[in-house]
């Protein structure tokens, strides 16, 4: 027998994302995948942070810095 390919880890794991400001984001989407490493939290802060700066260039209002964040329940 062959060996088995890694199962790629599929769909999203959501977070809660308080901003420095006190400004709250709910059920922010990350790519279940690209969380696979060791510091998969960090990972995540910097994929959410990348999505606000592609989102503060279309709209033209910076979300601001991020305070904490937290997988969202269920």
């Amino acid at each position: 027998m062959g060996k088995k390919k890694p199962k790629i880890a599929e769909g999203f794991v959501m977070f809660d994302v308080v901003y420095q400001d006190g400004t709250k984001s709910s059920r922010r989407k990350v790519a279940a995948f690209e969380l696979a490493d060791d510091d998969a939290d960090a990972r995540a802060r910097t994929i959410i942070m990348d999505q606000d700066r592609k989102i503060a260039a279309m709209s033209g209002n910076d979300r601001g810095s991020i305070a904490s964040l937290t997988r969202s329940p269920g």
